[in-house]
């Protein structure tokens, strides 16, 4: 039913006592709405089902408050995160100035740097800023 606290307990209410359904649960007895259809049997079902729900949401917040801080650590130690930048060719400079020049379309560029048009042109400006 999923992993927040209060949608688990909407969708509950909803399915149990709005449309009606009844709801079995096979590795979970507790939470059988066809057998104990009075206030103690709902009672029961609710309670088991609120405190798993409470369980899952905070196990859930856990974890992600583990990966945001094995993800920090990592950016610490220097650890990037991502793709790796496409390579360019060493003639790269010697490519975009044949490029500039006329002396070479922009798909005979590419198909010698082995990138895509965006990437070409990315890299294109970094060397501009370079220098």
């Amino acid at each position: 039913m999923g992993r927040n606290y209060e949608e688990i307990q909407e969708q509950w209410r909803i399915l149990t006592k709005e449309i009606g359904i009844d709801i079995c649960v096979l590795d979970m007895p507790l939470l059988d709405t066809r057998k104990g259809k009075d206030l103690m049997g709902t009672f029961i079902a609710d309670l088991v089902l609120q405190i798993l729900s409470f369980v899952a949401e905070s196990e859930r917040m856990n974890i992600r408050d583990r990966q945001r801080q094995g993800i920090a650590a990592a950016k610490e130690k220097g650890v990037r995160f991502g793709r790796p930048n496409a390579a360019v060719p060493e003639d790269f400079a010697r490519i975009v100035e044949a490029w500039e020049r006329g002396e070479m379309k922009i798909g005979e560029a590419l198909a010698r740097c082995g990138v895509s048009r965006s990437t070409f042109y990315r890299r294109v400006r970094e060397l501009r800023e370079k220098g």
